[in-house]
Formats: C-alpha cells, structure tokens, sequence
C-alpha cells in the first residue's frame, strides 16, 4: 500500500505541476474557450462493478444489433421467414409475430411513445443511464477506444505515441487503429442494411458484388458516419450535437440519483503522506483519476454537468484509490442533492425512488401500454378502403338514374386467400354492380394471403329514389363481408348528385 501511495502522491504532483502525463479536464467550462481547437480526451482504462457493467452492456447490444438480422421465424408460405425484417417493397414491417402494415403505423408510434416515457422514468430515478451504457454513440464509442488502447496503449502510452506520432512504429500502430476502426464502421452499415433485406440473400450479394447501388450507398453511408462519430468525434456528439443533455434537466429532480461527489467528505482535498494523519482534511487526495478516467474529458468534482453522462467510470476510477489508501469507498458515487442537504444539516441519508414524478410517469407508460396492447388483441384482420371518382363526380344515365364510381380496396391479413362479398347500406334503391362484370350478382372479391386486391364498383340511384340526395349528396356505407368467417368491414362514404 506505501509504495501505491507513494506513487499516487508522485502522479498528483505530476497533475498539479502540468507534467508530461497531467491530468486535466479539457471540457470543463473554465478550460473551454469558445473560439480554441479541440483538445483530446485520452480516457484512461478502469476497473470496478461499472466498468464490468459498461462491458456487459456493450457485449448484449452489439450482440443484438449484428446477430437480430439473421434469427429465423416461421410464417406462411410466400413470407419472409427473417424475424426483424422492414420490408419497403412490400410495404411490411416483421417483428417476429407482429407484422405491421403501413395503415397500422400507430403501433411504431405508440412504441416510441413507450420508449420516450420509459427513458423519461429512468431519466428521473437514475440520471442519464441511457446515454452512459445504451446510447448508440457511446457504445461504439465505448468500442472503439477500446481498439485504441489494444494498438497504442492506455493513457499514458497514448499520449507519449501522439507527442511522437510520426515515428515508424506510432505510424504503423495508427495505421492498424484506423484499419481496424474502418472494418468495424463497415460492419456497423452492413449489419443496419440486412434489416432491410433477406440478411442471407444479401450478404451473399455482397460477396459476389451484385448487391443493388443503393445497398452499397447505405453501407458507405454508415460505415462513415461510424467512423467519424464514434472514432473521430466521440465526446463532441454528445457535448454539441446531442440534444438529450440540453433536455434531461427537466427530469431530475432533487431526489433523482446521479454520479455525484461528497464535497463535505472529500474536501479539503490535497495530496497525502504516508503516515500522516487525516484529521482536518478530506479523503480526495487529489490524485486526478477521476478526471483521467472520464470519456468526456470533465472533473465530477466540478459538481453537476451537462457534459457528464453519468457512465460512473469515475466512480471505479475513486473507488480503487480509496482502497489503496484504506479509505472507505463511495467518495464519488450515486447520490441525490437532496442527501448533500441532508447531511450537511446532520441528517441521515435516504433514498425516495416512488414520488409524484416517477408516479407520473409510470401511469402514463402504463396507461399508454394498456391502449397499446388492447388495441393489438382487438386487432382487424380485414380492412376496407373507398375512393371515389372525381372525374366526373357522378354520371347521369338515359333511364333518369345517377352512378357514382368507386375503387375499393380490401385488405387481407390472414395467412390464407379470402373472398370477400361487396355490399352497399344506407341508400334505399341503390344498385351495386363490378366494374367490368356482366352479371349484376358478381359482387364478390378474391384476395391473396397477407395481400390486397382493388375492384372498381359502381352504385347506381334510380331517378325515383334522388330525393334523398340532400344538397346533392347521401352518405351512405360500402360493406365487405369476409365469406368463411362472416366478420364485416364497413367504410362509410357520400354518394353525390346534382344539387337540384
């Protein structure tokens, strides 16, 4: 433990005399002018509970976002079997056992309805976990320092190899970086654009270079913009681009957990001997792991930041130390202003997770998942659309008589064909009658399996029966009725006429 010390001492009088390794937080509001270059953030590897956190996460999303494509699921002959495929030529959105058509696109609303509360709850009991382990930006990220530190190093050897990059063999270990950066960028748009397509078919494709242009366009398209955000700009997307941290300052509250530092324990802060007491002093010992740590290049002991978000590396950062110095961990951890109130006034600390915000918010996503999931089990599986000719609007016949034409379109969402029978309601005398049709019965509709089939109608009003025309139109309603199950689907439409 005295030679850990006698090191830690060492690096804190390094940091407080800008030695060669000093450690700095480049984007704290006072080292950030507004018109200066950016200055690199060289985060240093740590390890803790959050760090092992960070890589399970890290490992379960990467794992998802690459392996969802190429699951199987079973559905009926003629569909894609891929169990996450959007399927724009088809118009088809698979997931799994869902299957969701363009006209039901309030199930993808009311899913980011969910995602949106859901983020705003976790938000108000926990702070920013999402952007800290399950942001898209920092999980890359996450990954591609972690490519960094395996050619050149962890901090300390990274900067030494920056100050000296043109030497042959910090060339080459760049060159291997950027290589390896670019096969993941790669493998980041490959893996998007199979959630589009067969992922098998298209990988083939892709081998044999006969993929279509615009796969290989969107392949480009988010390899590069991978490569730019995670390698390249990293912190900067979340300081200046994100706009979730300019946001999530109306969800704490000040019951809300956040990586946070004890100024009342850690202060006064200052390097510490062996041997010398710790009375009249904190436990920060000012040894800058914390700030070295930190991917986005800020000091926690700053107070709260919108910079920070909230991946408690300096947590494990501190809590090794305060091991190695033999005191008790917990100097930087999650912690609610109002428990800094509390024992400034001598007050136990205590934690309130269930309060008027989290209540809120939890009813709202309840209620929202309650409509979401009563509308997907009361789910059509037929629908019927009427679109009316609007040139002419309405032909008058020989006999005296009206007709109006009409396409009807009838979906079929059942896995099997269906024959609908087409019907008109609500107009007294109104005739029916298939366009193209030369029996006046022919009324019934053959649709395919998880298709839809359009047919031209024309409904006719004898001269007899106009005085129901009211300023020149009649509502009335289109049936289709589903011959093997009996279910009825009904679209109420106007008939129109002369206004006299």
């Amino acid at each position: 433990m005295n030679s850990g010390l006698d090191a830690l001492v060492a690096e804190a009088s390094a940091n407080a005399g800008g030695g060669e390794e000093a450690v700095t937080p480049v984007n704290a509001q006072k080292n950030r002018p507004l018109y200066e270059s950016r200055q690199k953030v060289y985060p240093k590897l740590v390890h803790g509970n959050f760090r092992k956190l960070k890589w399970l996460v890290m490992a379960l999303t990467l794992g998802v976002y690459y392996t969802l494509p190429w699951i199987r699921w079973e559905r009926a002959p003629g569909l894609p079997d891929q169990a996450v495929l959007l399927d724009f030529p088809a118009r088809r959105f698979y997931f799994f056992f869902l299957e969701i058509w363009p006209q039901e696109f309030y199930y993808i609303t009311g899913l980011l309805i969910l995602a949106a509360l859901g983020l705003f709850l976790i938000t108000s009991v926990a702070g920013r976990v999402w952007c800290g382990y399950t942001c898209p930006q920092t999980v890359w990220t996450d990954l591609f320092i972690h490519i960094e530190r395996f050619w050149e190093g962890d901090r300390s050897a990274r900067i030494r190899r920056d100050k000296q990059k043109f030497k042959p063999a910090n060339m080459a270990r760049k060159l291997g970086k950027h290589v390896s950066w670019v096969l993941v960028a790669i493998a980041t748009g490959g893996a998007f654009v199979f959630y589009f397509d067969d992922a098998p078919t298209l990988a083939q494709q892709f081998l044999q270079f006969d993929a279509a242009p615009v796969a290989y366009i969107f392949v480009a398209l988010f390899a590069s913009t991978t490569y730019l955000l995670g390698g390249l700009a990293r912190e900067q997307v979340c300081i200046y681009m994100c706009p979730w941290p300019r946001i999530q300052g109306a969800m704490f509250d000040e019951e809300s957990l956040l990586v946070s530092y004890e100024i009342d324990r850690g202060e006064p802060r200052g390097p510490h001997k062996k041997g010398a007491s710790w009375d009249g002093r904190g436990d920060c010992i000012d040894c800058g792991q914390c700030v070295a740590a930190c991917p986005m290049g800020i000091d926690i002991r700053d107070g709260m930041q919108l910079e920070c978000i909230q991946c408690a590396l300096c947590i494990d950062a501190c809590n090794e130390i305060m091991d190695r110095v033999e005191r008790p961990r917990g100097l930087i951890g999650y912690d609610t202003i109002q428990n800094m109130e509390r024992r400034k006034n001598g007050e136990k600390p205590r934690f309130r997770i269930i309060r008027p915000r989290t209540i809120l918010y939890t009813a709202v996503w309840a209620l929202v998942g309650v409509i979401m999931l009563v509308a997907l089990l009361n789910r059509d599986t037929q629908t019927i659309s009427v679109l009316a000719d609007r040139n002419p609007l309405f032909v008058q016949l020989s006999d005296g008589s009206i007709r109006n034409g009409f396409e009807v379109k009838i979906i079929n969402k059942e896995h099997k064909p269906q024959t609908f029978d087409v019907s008109v309601d609500g107009l007294n005398g109104a005739v029916l009658l298939r366009g193209g049709a030369t029996d006046a019965d022919d009324t019934e509709v053959d649709v395919a399996p998880d298709d839809l089939a359009s047919a031209k109608f024309f409904v006719a009003l004898p001269a007899d029966r106009l005085s129901q025309l009211k300023s020149g139109e009649a509502a009335f309603t289109f049936k289709a009725t589903n011959l093997e199950t009996g279910e009825v689907s009904a679209k109420d439409v106007n008939f129109k006429g002369p206004e006299k």
